[in-house]
């Protein structure tokens, strides 16, 4: 029987891990673009276009760290290729969707099977390499993930114009098939780390209803209604912890977060960082369209700097946290983040096309900086046990993160443009939103510094865990 440290199964993978992390990023980044033509076919309003976001969020939000938990206790591989599937099917319905009611559904299940892929892919990969490789493979898995963001507006623009919005489903469907049929064939054993531990279904039940209070709630700011939600929200976090600190295998350990500071303050620090630069693109892409007066397919092309550069240095900045504290490299990718973010603060309707690529340059490579060697951090700072709600956490952090980010902009879009289309006449309100949308996120790049510096040495007693963590077969 074959062991984890079989280079089969690593390459078999990494090849598998590396095509999945592409699909739901570019899935994600694509379908914004086809929004008005799936409107125009439907008949949906600006609300209900919404939703085929939004929906999708929410469910990969609300069931990650529950099946991160699943797989630690019935199988990684199993949760995986079980969620790697119903992504795939969901998207076949989504390509025959005769109504936006079904498409919605479609998406929905979408979310919960890009759920179970991330919320096991990188544990998967943790499992059958070696420490000494950890941050190198978890870099090259961070650039497919940037490589299907960058590549999704440009792919799914093209796809939209000559073959219909129904596309961007339909090409999901091999590009899923390929690694489901790849690893049922090749990819042999299971990794369960807490095979003995139980399923806490009322946890999951609080975990699940909060996540969708805050989530819906931010998305609804600045009305009453979603500070009401994000009130219910805080109230059902705090009756998660109570909860969870008196069951015997809770589906979110709290004690991970409150004896681990390595693992609480990286995926703090996470947090911060999705928070401050996921709504970077939507604002730059709106700025260079309506103060520039650029066209979408040249201002897609300067938006490319960015996740360009992050997919390019990913790899390399993971090794070099192999080799290096991610403590110390991760630092230094806020720290270039800030420089950039705070740049963007000064644009106007003067600012050069060459000032706004290096900035974006500077912001690709700290993120890359800052992404890979967190993601290190947090997976080698859990045991084997944990490594499915590690993974899981993670992903729901870059969620959480993402949500607050684009519903900060709305809040303040409302209070400055109001409900109006932007028109020359509100560019210069629309600019001030845009300066004060960077000014928040530049303190949050710095909360996100001191978060980072926070967590503390990771290398002590690294060895010990990884000797413990080796896989069964």
């Amino acid at each position: 029987m074959q062991t984890c440290s079989s280079s089969n199964i690593r390459r078999c993978a990494l090849v598998i891990a590396t095509l999945t992390s592409f699909l739901p990023p570019f899935m994600a980044s694509s379908i914004n673009i086809a929004l008005p033509a799936i409107g125009a076919e439907f008949s949906m309003d600006a609300i209900l276009l919404g939703w085929i976001a939004t929906s999708y969020l929410l469910s990969a939000a609300v069931f990650m760290v529950p099946f991160g938990k699943i797989a630690d206790i019935y199988g990684m591989k199993k949760v995986f290729f079980i969620g790697l599937f119903i992504f795939t099917a969901s998207s076949l319905v989504a390509f025959f969707a005769p109504s936006s009611t079904i498409l919605i559904g479609s998406r929905v299940l979408q979310g919960i099977g890009s759920a179970m892929i991330f919320g096991t892919g990188t544990a998967i990969l943790v499992n059958v390499f070696p420490l000494q490789e950890r941050g190198k493979i978890l870099g090259i898995n961070a650039a497919s993930v940037y490589l299907g963001l960058s590549m999704g507006p440009f792919l799914g623009g093209l796809l939209t114009q000559y073959f219909g919005w129904r596309s961007l489903f339909l090409i999901n469907v091999p590009l899923g098939l390929i690694p489901l049929a790849l690893g049922l064939w090749k990819l042999k054993g299971e990794w369960a780390g807490a095979r003995e531990d139980r399923f806490d279904l009322v946890g999951s039940a609080i975990y699940s209803l909060m996540l969708v209070a805050v989530m819906f709630g931010f998305s609804l700011l600045p009305a009453w209604q979603g500070a009401v939600l994000v009130l219910m929200g805080m109230a059902t976090f705090v009756l998660l912890i109570r909860w969870e600190s008196g069951v015997a295998c809770p589906v979110l350990d709290v004690n991970l977060f409150r004896k681990n500071h390595v693992y609480a303050y990286s995926n703090l620090a996470a947090l911060i960082s999705y928070s401050a630069t996921f709504a970077i693109t939507f604002l730059l892409s709106l700025y260079l369209q309506y103060i520039k007066g650029l066209e979408p397919d040249q201002a897609g092309l300067i938006m490319l700097a960015q996740p360009a550069v992050m997919a390019i240095f990913s790899p390399y900045t993971g090794k070099l946290s192999d080799r290096i504290e991610p403590r110390l490299v991760a630092t230094a990718g806020m720290v270039l983040t800030f420089v950039a973010v705070l740049a963007f603060v000064s644009l106007n309707g003067e600012t050069s096309i060459f000032f706004i690529v290096g900035c974006l340059i500077t912001l690709g490579l700290g993120l890359a900086l800052f992404t890979s060697p967190n993601t290190n951090a947090i997976m080698s700072s859990v045991e084997p046990r944990h490594y499915g709600v590690g993974s899981a956490t993670l992903g729901t952090m870059r969620l959480v993160g993402q949500v607050s980010s684009m519903s900060f902009v709305m809040m303040v879009f409302s209070l400055y443009l109001g409900k109006v289309e932007i028109t020359p006449q509100y560019y210069p309100q629309f600019l001030s939103s845009v300066k004060v949308s960077f000014a928040v996120f530049s303190v949050l790049c710095i909360l996100g510094i001191l978060a980072s510096l926070a967590r503390g040495k990771l290398r002590k007693g690294e060895q010990d865990k990884e000797k413990s963590g080796e896989c069964q077969m």
